[in-house]
């Protein structure tokens, strides 16, 4: 495995092995697989539960974690290849990551999209820059997906089904006052898909994921003879499901002109103990950070069905499962 960029790039195999090693750190916490190694993290965006585990898991495998925050700790970073940099941006990528690339052994980056131009910035560009001109393994923290986060979701679902083929994974859009990337959402429909489940969409109308997700996420299900389908009734999305996965985020179409009068006339979007109750039983679960009573209810976030807790837990085996598959590529 040369990089981690993104659960679509990797293979279903791939991802069972991940998912295995990550069981394994959890019964095993401490290795030297990444002994006297550095992971530099290059965070442009917030972290609480990345910024922690990555650190954590870097030092638990015998190695150390540099936390650089471009334009904060670190001179800002311009993305851009050929840029004319007259504005207020003292280093660009390309430099910053063969310097950076010849000082650690991995390099890893949380930099959300901008929300000026989807179609510009669905391009990923910083990611695939960084990965283009970086010597060493980069791990996506974070851009326009976020396969980690992804894989610590998957295996709290595993740790409550024997099996997931044909499972109904339902994925909700949920109110949050401002527009947030669909990162989470993007790579959370992916795996599942890729897994076998069952997968309903649930969002208000215009708030439609990337269409080359939607279909990639409806090829896979169809290669797996599960059922695939966007719904815009959150009631509906809601009946019978196993698990619920709520995440907000910014609709495309209002993508650089967003509308607060619109966004909020979809409050009613919380999960709360009315919709769990037309599930079948389900568990739920969020990435982290939520707006209680916002999002989701106090009750429904403090039930014995829900799995923030455990799903977070997850990020730290995890991630130590990527560190060592990207080790074992790139010695």
């Amino acid at each position: 495995m040369n990089h981690f960029l993104a659960i679509e790039n990797h293979t279903k195999e791939e991802i069972e092995e991940l998912l295995a090693l990550a069981e394994h750190y959890k019964a095993q916490p401490f290795s030297d697989v990444f002994k006297n190694k550095t992971l530099i993290a290059l965070f442009f965006n917030p972290s609480t539960r990345t910024k922690t585990t990555f650190d954590l898991a870097a030092t638990q495998l015998g190695g150390h974690c540099v936390c650089l925050e471009p334009g904060k700790s670190s001179w800002g970073i311009e993305a851009q290849e050929h840029a004319v940099m007259d504005g207020d941006k003292e280093e660009h990528l390309k430099d910053a990551a063969k310097v950076l690339s010849s000082y650690g052994d991995i390099l890893a980056l949380r930099s959300f999209p901008a929300f000026k131009d989807w179609k510009e910035e669905k391009k990923d560009s910083m990611l695939a820059n960084l990965a283009k001109w970086s010597t060493k393994p980069v791990i996506n923290m974070e851009t326009i997906s976020h396969p980690c986060q992804a894989l610590a979701m998957i295996r709290a679902i595993k740790s409550k089904f024997s099996t997931l083929k044909h499972k109904k994974f339902v994925l909700t859009w949920i109110y949050h006052p401002q527009p947030l990337n669909t990162a989470v959402a993007n790579s959370a429909g992916m795996i599942a898909s890729m897994l076998g489940m069952d997968i309903t969409i649930a969002n208000p109308e215009g708030y439609d994921l990337d269409a080359g997700y939607l279909k990639l996420m409806g090829e896979h299900c169809k290669k797996n003879q599960a059922s695939f389908r966007v719904v815009h009734d959150m009631n509906e999305a809601m009946e019978g499901a196993d698990f619920v996965y709520a995440k907000s985020w910014g609709s495309l179409g209002q993508y650089g002109a967003f509308n607060q009068a619109v966004q909020d006339s979809h409050r009613g979007w919380i999960v709360d103990e009315k919709k769990m109750a037309l599930t079948h039983h389900a568990y739920f679960s969020h990435c982290l950070p939520i707006r209680r009573n916002v999002k989701a209810t106090d009750a429904v976030l403090d039930s014995e069905q829900c799995l923030i807790y455990e799903e977070a837990a997850n990020r730290l085996p995890v991630q130590k499962a990527i560190i060592t598959k990207l080790m074992e590529g790139n010695p």
